[in-house]
Formats: C-alpha cells, structure tokens, sequence
C-alpha cells in the first residue's frame, strides 16, 4: 500500500524514461488559478486550512496514548493547496489592505 501511494504521489519510474506523474494536470491546473478578486481569495483561504485538519493526539486519562501524523502529506495536491491559499492571503493583504489574521 505504501508503494502504491508513493508511486501516486511521485510519479511511476520506468527504465531509461522521466517518470510518469499522474497527477500533473491537475497540479498545473491549480498552479495556474489566479487570485484576483477579494471575494474569491476570502473563499480560498477559507475553503483551504491554515493546517492540517487530521493531526491528532489521542488522550486517555489526562496522559497521550497515540499520535495521528498529519494525513495532509499523503495528498497529492497538497503543496500546490497551500501555495494557493498563501497567494490569497497575499492577495487580500497586499492588494486589498485586509487584516488577514482570522484566517491564520
């Protein structure tokens, strides 16, 4: 399973050939939307969390028994997600002088 969701995310190797990345449509797409109305960055960066929303640590009795590693990593649009959400924030901080804050 592990193998299966690394060759998802990096892309499958084959001898003597750059490798195959399923995924990179759909990167690029992302890559490529621009920020450029207030009322869509606000929708951005709420729709896309300032963290990882499956990090976990599991308490029983006041003591931590467990920790869930943040899940976020295993997406494999993860880095272009947060790299939109921080032009938004950009976007409505530097273009439209908004306190960006509640978003953080």
């Amino acid at each position: 399973m592990n193998c299966f969701l690394s060759s998802l995310r990096h892309g499958l190797h084959t001898a003597g050939q750059a490798p195959l990345d399923l995924f990179r449509p759909l990167r690029q797409w992302v890559s490529r939307l621009r920020v450029e109305t207030p009322r869509r960055a606000r929708k951005v960066a709420e729709l896309i969390p300032a963290q990882c929303p499956f990090e976990r640590d599991i308490v029983l009795l006041g003591r931590s028994v467990a920790h869930i590693p943040p899940l976020c990593k295993l997406n494999p649009l993860y880095n272009e997600l947060v790299e939109l959400r921080f032009r938004a924030l950009c976007y409505l901080a530097d273009e439209c002088g908004e306190d960006i804050s509640a978003y953080i």
